[in-house]
Order: structure tokens, then sequence, then C-alpha cells
């Protein structure tokens, strides 16, 4: 039979298997497993695929990769070699894949008489997403596309640690000229140009942003789709439907964004406020043109991005201070100040609106998935502040509960989605053989409590084991400022 020849010949290689290289120096500090086969054994796992947990289960690892997921009552020869390691009571879920992740953060001591800044995170970012689970992430627009690219290549030499990434150029498209660090575009043409050029230095794909015109955004993905690079959008001047109509892959954020159903909307103009105020007010998820919507979204094969963790800062007094006083220990003294500011004035204010878009999105997500679109997830670390890398993270996947996904399905949305939309489900967002070994260790169990989700232990990318408390500490106090 092939497939026990196939196990038989991956047996004998493990049992021969030559010890991992040496871990890069400046990967040592954070590593706390190394071994080159591996066995976690009585681990309680979801598979990332959606399936129900499984009780009591063993997964082998060889070379990074997973050799074999099977019952731990099997009691079947441990791969010669291999350091066992008991995980009774713990769970073991894929790396999250992250899927509007940024390398800024927006600067502290803000107020309204100063522009909006983001500051690259280049220290800070990505240790904080792997610390937090993330093992893959796409950045999903940047403000440093140099640095981003060349963290990349620090990463991926093992000079740094953090997740694998795929990095967004800079946003294609500006917001009324508010935000300097993005490029306000002159026409069509410059869209491609600058598709053009940033796909020549390596970026893997495009977001347009809020004031990207229908002609404007129809070249970009033009210039995207003939180098077979994808496009995402964080819109407003063109609408969800005309967006689809265009060729656009990946929407973010979701309805909430969406201004089509304003009805003062204007052909290639962005109503952002006033758009939001009659979404909140006067849009029913359950109306047959905002069905109409997610249907169309669904034949065009459009992904969504969930995003809620960003959104719940700007509902009065959320999240519950408990939820962040991991970011309290993280964050500059400075971004902190801010965050509380801020946070309190909104509190002060008790605008109803924001509760009201976060209940709508959370609403349009399940309408979205329960047609057949897929979503996926990230933490979009912006607005305000509050929302840090890997923390936010593993709060979306709270919110999406919150929601009314069952943890499973969540956890299915923040990974084997992700890894759908990369077009790398062969190798990561799932737990199986052959599989790349990009896990997390929890301690308790999610599927039961998806706070537990917070309890990351060991992050396992490559099947280097990370400690999560170890990648965090070493930037502690620097978050906000580098």
């Amino acid at each position: 039979m092939p497939g026990t020849r196939l196990l038989l010949g991956m047996a004998l290689a493990l049992s021969t298997a030559a010890p991992r290289a040496e871990v890069p120096a400046a990967l040592q500090p954070f590593v706390v497993e190394d071994s080159a086969v591996l066995v976690l054994n009585h681990v309680r796992v979801i598979d990332g695929t959606g399936a129900p947990l499984a009780e009591d289960q063993r997964i082998d690892i060889a070379g990074g990769k997973i050799f074999r997921v099977q019952s731990a009552k099997l009691r079947n020869a441990f791969p010669a070699h291999a350091k066992v390691i008991d995980l009774t009571g713990k769970t073991v879920i894929p790396g999250l894949v992250g899927m509007h992740e940024h390398l800024y953060y927006t600067t502290p001591e803000r107020n309204p008489e100063r522009l909006w800044l983001a500051g690259e995170m280049a220290d800070s970012a990505p240790r904080l997403y792997l610390a937090g689970g993330v093992t893959t992430a796409r950045t999903a627009g940047s403000v440093e596309t140099y640095t981003d690219l060349s963290l990349k290549k620090l990463i991926d030499a093992g000079l740094d640690p953090g997740p694998k990434l795929h990095i967004t150029g800079p946003y294609v498209g500006d917001y009324q000229g508010l935000i300097p660090q993005m490029h306000p575009l002159t026409d069509p043409q410059d869209a491609g140009r600058l598709v053009d050029y940033w796909a020549s230095v390596g970026v893997t794909s495009f977001k347009a942003y809020m004031g990207i015109k229908p002609d404007e955004l129809k070249s970009a993905i033009e210039h995207a789709h003939a180098k077979g690079l994808k496009v995402t959008g964080h819109l407003c001047a063109v609408g969800f439907r005309e967006a689809a109509a265009l060729g656009i892959d990946n929407l973010e954020h979701g309805i909430v964004v969406d201004t089509e159903f304003y009805p003062g909307k204007q052909p290639g103009v962005c109503p952002a406020s006033e758009a939001e105020e009659h979404l909140a007010k006067s849009v029913d998820i359950d109306s047959e043109p905002v069905r109409e919507m997610i249907r169309d979204l669904v034949a065009h094969h459009v992904a969504v991005t969930s995003t809620l963790a960003v959104f719940e800062i700007s509902v009065p007094n959320r999240p519950a201070m408990i939820k962040q006083a991991r970011a309290e220990r993280l964050l500059a003294p400075q971004a902190w100040a801010t965050y509380l500011r801020v946070r309190a004035r909104i509190a002060e204010k008790n605008d109803p609106i924001d509760a009201a878009l976060l209940k709508k999105e959370m609403q349009f997500e399940r309408a979205f998935v329960k047609a057949g679109g897929l979503l996926m997830a990230g933490c979009d670390p912006t607005s305000f502040g509050g929302v840090l890398p890997g923390l936010g993270d593993q709060r979306n996947l709270e919110l999406l509960v919150e929601a009314g996904f069952t943890p499973v399905e969540a956890i299915h949305v923040a990974t084997q989605n992700g890894a759908v939309f990369l077009g790398e489900d062969a190798t990561i967002g799932s737990i199986g053989a052959g599989k790349i070994a990009d896990l997390l260790v929890i301690a308790g169990n999610p599927a039961a409590k998806i706070d537990d989700i917070e309890n990351v232990e060991t992050v396992y990318k490559d099947g280097l084991g990370y400690d999560p408390v170890k990648l965090s500490e070493s930037v502690r106090g620097l978050v906000g400022m580098r």
C-alpha cells in the first residue's frame, strides 16, 4: 500500500535524522525548544480546519514539519532520538495567519491639532506578533515599505525573531490629504506606476485606500493581477459591489467601511462619517440590499478581513481594562497615557454610533460566512492605540466568538482561511502530516473558553519553539516608540 510505504520511508528518515542546525545567535535568547525530532504528547488538538477538537492526541515533528498526528492512546513507538513532551491538559492549534497586520503603530501624544502619524515598530512589532502566536502575517499596508522589506529579509535569515512576513506595498490612495505618509494619486496611470515599481522591489500585495477613485482602483488591480499579485482595500470612495466588479480580491474591515448604502453617496467621493452614521442608524444587515451585496462578493470570490479589535476600542469602555493590562506593561509610558486619554474622552462622549457599528459588523461577518464567503482576521494596530500586534490578534478571536462564531470556527477563520487566501494552505494554517510545524501550545482549552487563547505558552515556527514571555519582555516599554 503506497500510504504505508510512505510512512515507513518517513519513519526511516526520522530514525537517522541529523541534529537540528545550531539556532542562530539572534534567536537563541528566545528559543526554548530546538530538538530536531519532537513529540507533543497527550495534547488536545484544534486543527484549524473547522473540524471538532480531538482529545489526547500526539503530534510527531521532524525537521520543522509535522510527521504524524495520531491518538496518544495508540501507544505507537516514538521516533528514534525524539524528545517527548507531555502536554496533558494543554491545547495545540495552528499558528495564526494574520491578514491585516502592520509593522507600525500610531504615535503617542496625539491630539486633534496634530497630524495622524504612524511610527515604524521595527523592533517591537515582529516580536509581539510572534509572541502572540502569529506565525504568518500580511502587513496590509505600509508607511516604511523599504523597512518592512528589510525586516522580512532579516527574519528569514534568522537575524531577528518574527513571523513569516508577506509585505504589502504603500497605500494606493490616501484619505483626503490628511495623512502625510500616504501618496495622493494623480490619475489612474499614477496608480499603475506605483504598483509596478513596488512589485519590482519585492512587495507581494497591494492595499487600496479610502480616497482611491474607481478608475485608479481599476488600474491598480490590472497592474497587480498582471504580475500575479492580489489587491485588498480599505475603501470609501468606492463601494464594495463596485470594487468586486473591478476585480478586487479582498476587502478590509467589512460593512462598516462600505459607503454604498449611504443615500447621499456620490461617485468617486468618500463620505466616511456620514456613511457610518447612516449604517449605524438605518441599515439592516438582514435586509435584501445587504444580502445582495454579500451574494455579489461571494460570487466574485472576494474575501473579507475581520478587524473587530480595532473597532472595539472606539466603543465606550471597551475592552474591559483588565484586558488591557498586558498592553499597559508593554507600551511606552507616553503611548499608554495617550491611549488612556482618548479612551476617557470616548467614554465621556458616550456616542452610541460606534457600539451600533461594532454590533452590525459582527452580524455582517456571520452573514458573510453563512453565505459561503471567505472570512479572515487581523488586528490592525492603528486608530488611537491600545491594539497591539499579536495581543490584538488574540482579542479578535474572542470578539469573533462574541459575534456568534464557535471558538473552533473562529480559530478556522484566523488560521486556515488566511492560508487559503495566500495560496499556502498546503503547508500552513492547519495541523496535519506534511504541514510545517507552526503551532501554538496553549494552557487550557480555548474551545471551551476562548479567553484561554491568551495563554500561549510556546510558539512553534518551523518546529522551533519560542517563549512568548521572553519575546514580549525584550520590547517592554518600547511599543509605540520603536
